[in-house]
């Protein structure tokens, strides 16, 4: 593990064999990149990082891994967006995604194998989510996959919700030559669901389990009811296949999602998300866990080339 100067920002970065990751633990716990190097083939991007990144608008950036918490994507309060109803009846404020993103983070722990990083939450993050609490994000690298931790410890004499997720913006496509049509999709998922404007989730019938990233059904779709926590996708030659492992249990619990998005034909990046449950979840109270007084809970992804 190295700290290096990147645009005048200590960042650390991490060589196990063929691969380098670089992350920016202190603000957003954020994993920048996953790049592979292997004498005789072209280099390749796994985790996309724009090389035109402006640092000071972290939340903005089109690259690494946003980690979304408290909760994924856009809540509403009876259809007015922005903000959630507690278990205390009060509505707050919550940002797009929460506010852990563009957070502050304490480093408290960088070895050869990884990091863990704990939230500081900022006078924003406590008016938004008032809980004593502590949420930690550890990675773990190894050559060829890592694992990503999220925990959320209960240091309050109430129960907490939470819906966490994953933003990775994955490098695609990731061949010269080939096109966004030419990499399959595999998600054994029975429901999948689009986000309506009012905050409700609207069914999308026939959401195909295999397609291509060319599809454009894939554009901000939400898949749930997943049968397997496996999800895979790579080049139609079915080599060098990326996997997501939801979780730890082989069949997630209903409401884990996998959202797929991008923001146009042409990006350099597909994002496929692991959530622990579809947006929205503290008025649908879909995916919508709960950590007891004294108790943590932890949601957990892997990322493989294997």
């Amino acid at each position: 593990m190295q700290v290096i100067d990147y645009q005048n920002i200590k960042i650390h970065q991490w060589r196990l064999g063929s691969s380098t990751f670089r992350a920016w633990p202190e603000v957003g716990a954020r994993l920048m990149d996953w790049n592979i190097s292997v004498a005789g083939q072209p280099p390749r991007s796994v985790i996309h990082w724009p090389a035109d990144a402006d640092l000071s608008k972290p939340a903005k950036i089109r690259g690494g891994n946003p980690v979304l918490f408290p909760f994924v994507a856009r809540t509403y309060d009876q259809g007015q967006i922005g903000f959630w109803r507690g278990p205390d009846g009060l509505r707050r404020p919550m940002p797009m995604h929460g506010f852990a993103r563009d957070g502050q983070f304490a480093l408290t722990r960088a070895d050869d194998t990884g990091f863990t990083a704990v939230l500081q939450p900022s006078a924003v993050a406590r008016e938004a989510y008032p809980f004593d609490y502590q949420f930690s994000v550890t990675y773990v690298f190894s050559e060829l996959s890592f694992w990503v931790h999220f925990e959320l410890e209960n240091r309050s004499s109430t129960p907490i919700p939470w819906c966490a997720g994953h933003h990775f913006y994955f490098t695609l496509p990731w061949h010269r030559g080939l096109q966004r049509r030419d990499y399959v999709l595999r998600v054994p998922a029975k429901k999948a669901f689009h986000h309506a404007a009012d905050g409700h989730l609207e069914p999308v019938k026939d959401a195909p389990m295999e397609s291509t990233f060319a599809d454009s059904i894939n554009v901000d779709l939400i898949r749930c009811k997943l049968k397997s926590n496996l999800i895979t996708f790579g080049p139609k030659s079915d080599e060098e296949n990326i996997t997501i492992r939801h979780g730890a249990d082989p069949v997630p619990a209903p409401w884990a999602s996998l959202v797929t998005w991008t923001e146009a034909e042409n990006s350099p990046f597909y994002c496929v998300e692991p959530w622990m449950g579809p947006p929205n979840s503290p008025e649908n109270e879909k995916g919508l866990h709960w950590v007891e007084p004294g108790l943590s809970e932890k949601f957990s992804v892997e990322v493989s080339l294997m």
